[in-house]
């Protein structure tokens, strides 16, 4: 969809497959500017619109303090799942033993309180983290793609939307995944 700013997020390679998560998160955690940063599979993004909507949700709760999850990047993987259950969430959206690629998100700090139709989405939000975000890919030692969020069978299936075999049609792949999102909270 054009007019849509690009959401921070940053996709990224690691220089062989995943052996220790909880060590990559710990560098993270360890070394990222804000505790807005997170990463999740690269599999779950699926565009522009999918990831904003996501995050204003996930933006939506904190705000008013209806988070189901503690802290605001477990609450967005808990919406990108499209579950309650937090273990559920990371198991299906976090970075996983063997993955080659994630992707680190910045979740924006901006007011959401006028609804999803009302709220201004900021332009540079991608660029004004990408410094930071640079680094970071730095020190975990991955490398940064040239490539922005895409919808995938694949995604739906890792979400738990779609079972092995079942088919979508094309033109349906991205809406699934809002759907998907939507449900989070039933």
């Amino acid at each position: 969809m054009s007019g849509v700013p690009w959401f921070p997020a940053w996709a990224i390679k690691f220089s062989s497959p995943l052996e220790n998560v909880s060590v990559l998160i710990s560098e993270i955690e360890k070394w990222r500017p804000d505790k807005r940063w997170s990463l999740i599979s690269y599999d779950v993004a699926a565009s522009e619109v999918h990831l904003w909507s996501v995050w204003h949700k996930s933006r939506s709760n904190e705000q008013q303090e209806r988070m189901i999850a503690r802290d605001p990047t477990a609450e967005f993987l808990r919406i990108i799942s499209g579950t309650r259950q937090i273990k559920t969430a990371i198991d299906r959206s976090g970075v996983s033993k063997g993955d080659k690629r994630a992707w680190l998100v910045r979740l924006p700090e901006i007011d959401t309180t006028g609804g999803i139709g009302e709220t201004s989405l900021p332009v540079n939000e991608y660029n004004n983290h990408s410094r930071d975000a640079e680094r970071l890919i730095e020190i975990v030692g991955a490398s940064m793609i040239p490539r922005r969020p895409f919808p995938t069978v694949e995604g739906l299936q890792k979400i738990g939307f779609l079972g092995e075999g079942v088919v979508v049609s094309a033109e349906m792949i991205e809406q699934s995944f809002l759907l998907h999102a939507s449900m989070s909270d039933f």
